[in-house]
């Protein structure tokens, strides 16, 4: 992560860490489960779908399922974070105040896999241990790298 990005996001995710948990990299990413374009546009619902594909897999009660895909209201960013302790997703709103949406043990991931740049945006998927996956979508192909190497890869 670069200073310049732990600078503009770390205090949204910082005061929702346990005591002691220490902040090792944070991200602004878009998880793929919950991608929408520009409404109101033709055709903009099975685009909508299309984009979504390969957003989550694994069963049911897997870890990936449970992300949920909208913020709350107000909240207009989500921020990836990998902590010593933990792998999380915050909610950032325009005034710098986060809210916890998920978070897992940095035990139960098992990979961070970046796929081809085939559109704007990098996208990844976090891998658990359980065999489930999610999918983000970040604008910087760095973050992907320097969250997996947070993650420990």
């Amino acid at each position: 992560m670069t200073e310049k990005t732990m600078t503009r996001f770390a205090p949204t995710t910082i005061p929702l860490l346990a005591t002691g948990e220490r902040l090792l990299d944070i991200a602004p990413v878009v998880p793929v489960s919950g991608v929408k374009g520009v409404g109101g546009v033709p055709g903009a619902g099975v685009g909508n779908a299309l984009a979504r594909v390969g957003g989550v897999g694994g069963n049911a009660e897997g870890l990936a399922r449970q992300l949920p895909t909208e913020s709350p209201a107000g909240f207009i960013r989500k921020l990836l974070w990998v902590s010593d302790a933990r792998v999380g997703l915050t909610a950032a709103d325009p005034h710098g105040n986060g809210q916890l949406l998920w978070a897992v043990s940095r035990e139960q991931v098992a990979a961070v896999r970046r796929s081809p740049r085939l559109q704007l945006m990098a996208r990844f998927r976090l891998h658990f241990a359980d065999g489930s996956f999610l999918a983000f979508m970040t604008m910087r192909r760095r973050n992907t790298e320097a969250l997996a190497g947070a993650v420990g890869e």
